[in-house]
């Protein structure tokens, strides 16, 4: 279960991390911004159809099993990471290159969608009494390894190949690579059991009372409130923080994506200890802390990569981003399908976490470029991220209850 999460997203950040190497191989070069940004606008599309995962495949893990929609998602994001490991550039095929890319990218997003959810809501049925928080802190702790492997995989290549080679064919290197491993997870999570939690919510057929959209309406904004802060904090300080350090601070591809994978290294450590701390004090303090963390944090360690250019002070902002991060992730997990029903869990967390990522995150590196450039200022993303941070400290203030101490419906 845990190796073909970390799969799934090492096959959905690795685009991220070589956007520049795939921008030269997919778009036509005209102006120095203008690949890049298409590059990134095709991942923001990716994230539109994590909604429409969510819905079928949150609903296929509702009405028929978790297993059954953990499997389907598995072999959809095995079978669109290969195609883009494969897709001829566009100096070979013109435009139909970046339209298969796109294609690629929408059934990534699509698996991704489904994943979240159904994945979340079966660590959580299968966790044992008072260690919720701990167990689906695992799911973030998959999404962080992954993404940390992806980062470690572009950073290897950049420092074993040279620049013609990267752009010649060293980047389909690791898509290639993370479908094949991924095709071995799927086999693996085939064994997986069903949860007890789902089969007998199933056999009673229990929901919650009233009409659907009563009952999911509350949590299901409470979780796309919740998930702004999340996901922009991800997408810009993980996955766009690389793209600035070589464009801001003048590192080389290698030295950003070891840096970047020292982050996802400090998420990975942290996220379990903070989940398992988060039974026993709640979810909310640790939230509420990564929200006032980021808000402190993120205007000063920008400014003090932009103005020092040193790989030593992007190490150190990037590791405090990582333990931002990490006390939200810790209990992230947990919060977005504790608020739902059994029999609800699945698809509309799926769906609220989705529609969340797809608005703010998706296109959180796209906006990043985007307003640096409009701005004239490599500090415009600050303003992103702090909108963001404040948005979802707000809900969680005001709107989140606590979950950690109740039972699961």
């Amino acid at each position: 279960m845990m190796l073909c999460n970390v799969l799934e997203w090492f096959d959905f950040a690795i685009y991220g991390l070589l956007a520049i190497h795939i921008s030269r191989a997919f778009f036509p070069q005209h102006g120095a911004n203008a690949a890049l940004l298409a590059t990134l606008a095709v991942f923001g599309v990716s994230f539109v159809m994590r909604p429409l995962g969510g819905l079928v495949l949150g609903g296929l893990g509702d009405r028929r099993g978790r297993k059954p929609a953990l499997l389907l998602a598995a072999s959809l994001m095995a079978l669109a990471t290969l195609s883009i490991g494969l897709i001829p550039a566009y100096d070979r095929i013109g435009a139909l290159a970046p339209i298969l890319l796109l294609v690629a990218r929408m059934l990534q997003g699509f698996s991704a969608g489904g994943e979240w959810g159904v994945a979340s809501a079966f660590l959580l049925e299968s966790a044992p009494r008072g260690r919720r928080g701990f167990a689906t802190s695992f799911l973030s702790a998959t999404v962080a390894l992954g993404s940390g492997l992806a980062s470690a995989a572009a950073a290897l290549l950049g420092s074993l190949l040279s620049v013609e080679e990267m752009a010649a064919w060293g980047w389909r290197v690791p898509f290639l690579l993370g479908a094949g491993l991924g095709l071995l997870a799927l086999w693996l999570r085939a064994g997986i059991d069903e949860t007890p939690v789902y089969r007998q919510a199933r056999t009673r057929r229990t929901r919650g009372a009233g009409p659907v959209l009563d009952r999911v309406r509350r949590p299901g904004l409470t979780v796309f409130g919740f998930t702004v802060h999340w996901t922009v904090c991800f997408y810009v300080l993980v996955i766009y923080f690389p793209i600035f350090t070589q464009k801001q601070a003048g590192l080389s591809p290698a030295e950003a994506g070891w840096s970047t994978a020292l982050c996802t290294a400090i998420i990975v450590l942290l996220v379990p200890l903070v989940g398992r701390l988060s039974d026993r004090y709640g979810r909310r303090p640790f939230l509420i802390a990564s929200c006032l963390a980021v808000l402190v944090l993120v205007l000063p360690g920008f400014w003090s990569v932009l103005h020092t250019q040193s790989l030593a002070m992007v190490l150190l902002v990037q590791a405090l981003f990582g333990v931002a991060i990490a006390l939200y992730s810790g209990p992230g997990p947990a919060v977005t399908v504790e608020l739902f029903d059994t029999l609800d869990r699945s698809r509309w967390s799926s769906i609220s976490y989705a529609l969340a990522t797809a608005t703010f995150g998706g296109f959180a590196p796209f906006i990043a470029v985007w307003l640096t450039s409009a701005l004239d200022s490599p500090l415009a993303p600050v303003a992103y991220v702090v909108l963001a941070s404040l948005t979802s400290l707000l809900v969680i203030w005001r709107r989140m209850p606590e979950t950690a101490h109740e039972p699961v419906a």
